[in-house]
């Protein structure tokens, strides 16, 4: 089982993030080993605070309007290695050990995985 790493901010880090008008912020998480997008979420300061505390990602839910640990339900968790902020601070990036069958809700390894140049399937009723 893979090991949570707390983040150490420096001092001074957190204030350079820019929240929206919601309170809230991007989060992109990317796995740590090969580079794919796995998932983007939102994250308030709370969230941040914890997932750089824990060493787990922790994001707000705008529907259900409550904090998730990603994978404490599915077991599909996400550990995380290394957390960035951008150029303008309001977007973030976490690069993650991905454990069990993927990030996606779906069971897709990736939230990722619909592409424009592929046809949908139908829907069948």
């Amino acid at each position: 089982m893979p090991e949570a790493t707390p983040v150490q901010a420096a001092p001074g880090t957190l204030d350079h993030v820019v929240f929206g008008h919601d309170g809230l912020v991007p989060a992109i998480v990317q796995d740590h080993g090969g580079g794919r997008v796995l998932m983007m979420a939102w994250m308030d300061r709370v969230a941040l605070e914890r997932t750089l505390e824990t060493g787990r990602t922790w994001f707000w839910s705008r529907s259900r309007q409550e904090y998730w640990c990603k994978g404490e339900t599915s077991g599909d968790r996400q550990y995380v290695r290394e957390a960035y902020y951008d150029c303008d601070g309001d977007t973030l990036l976490f690069t993650v050990h991905q454990e069990g069958r993927g990030a996606c809700h779906t069971g897709e390894y990736s939230c990722f995985f619909r592409s424009f140049g592929q046809p949908v399937a139908p829907v069948s009723e």
